[in-house]
C-alpha cells in the first residue's frame, strides 16, 4: 500500500516534509530531491520485482491535469514554478517567460515547446504497483507538486523518453543524470513502487556520476 495512503493523504498536491534533501542549484527544480547518500539508501530499500499488468494500462486511469488554484491547472502551475519571468493571462496561460529544460539544457520562450514530464512515467508507475491503487491515488500521483515527479522539459525530448525507465533512456545532458536518478528514486520510494533489476542497475550507474 503506498505511503500516501498510509499517511491519509487524499489531495493531488501532497507536501509531506522529508529530511536530507538538496536542490539542484542555478535553476528552478521540483522540491524534495534527495541527497546522494539518501538516494543510495532509498534505492537499496526498494523492492526488486518484474513489472506486471502492462496490458491493462490506460493513461485515463491517472486523471490529470486538475485545477490547482484559481484557473491554473497542474501543467500551468509547473510552468509558473519552473520558468523564469513567467507572466500569465486570466486563464493562467503563460504570455511571457523562459524555460530551461534540464534534460537537454535547451531554453524555450514559447510554452508550446515545453512538455510537463512525469519523472516516473504513468505507465511505468502502473506496471510497478499503481495498478493496485484507487483512482484517487492515481490522480494524486499524476498531479504531485510536492515531490520531484513533474518537470518542465523540451517537448521532443519528453516524447523520446516516452514510458521508458533508466535502463533504456537517460537524459541527453549527462551532467543531469545524477539529479535524474535521485529524483526517480525518490518518486519510486515515496510511492512504494518497485524497480526491476535492469532499472536498478542503471540507477546505480547514474548515481555513480554524482
Amino acid at each position: 500500500m503506498p505511503r500516501l495512503l498510509r499517511a491519509g493523504a487524499a489531495t493531488a498536491v501532497a507536501v509531506v516534509a522529508l529530511l536530507a534533501f538538496v536542490a539542484t542549484p542555478a535553476q528552478a527544480t521540483p522540491p524534495n530531491i534527495p541527497s546522494y547518500s539518501t538516494a543510495v539508501s532509498r534505492l537499496a530499500a526498494l523492492t526488486v520485482a518484474a513489472e506486471s499488468h502492462q496490458s491493462s494500462y490506460d493513461r485515463d486511469l491517472f486523471p490529470h491535469w486538475i485545477t490547482i488554484t484559481g484557473s491554473c491547472n497542474t501543467r500551468e502551475q509547473v510552468l509558473k514554478r519552473d520558468g523564469t519571468g513567467v507572466s500569465v493571462d486570466s486563464s493562467c496561460y503563460p504570455t511571457s517567460g523562459s524555460w530551461r529544460s534540464p534534460f537537454d539544457g535547451a531554453t524555450w520562450t514559447n510554452p508550446a515547446d515545453v512538455d510537463i514530464d512525469h519523472m516516473v512515467p504513468l505507465s511505468e508507475a502502473w506496471a510497478s504497483g499503481a495498478w493496485a491503487w484507487s483512482t484517487s491515488q492515481r490522480q494524486t500521483y499524476a498531479n504531485d507538486l510536492g515531490g520531484p515527479e513533474l518537470w518542465a522539459v523540451t517537448d521532443n525530448v519528453n516524447q523520446a523518453k516516452g514510458d521508458q525507465d533508466p535502463a533504456t533512456w537517460q537524459p541527453p545532458l549527462t551532467s543531469f543524470r545524477c539529479t535524474y536518478a535521485r529524483a526517480w528514486i525518490q518518486v519510486k520510494w515515496y510511492y512504494s513502487l518497485s524497480v526491476d533489476s535492469a532499472e536498478k542497475t542503471a540507477l546505480n550507474g547514474m548515481l555513480g556520476t554524482c
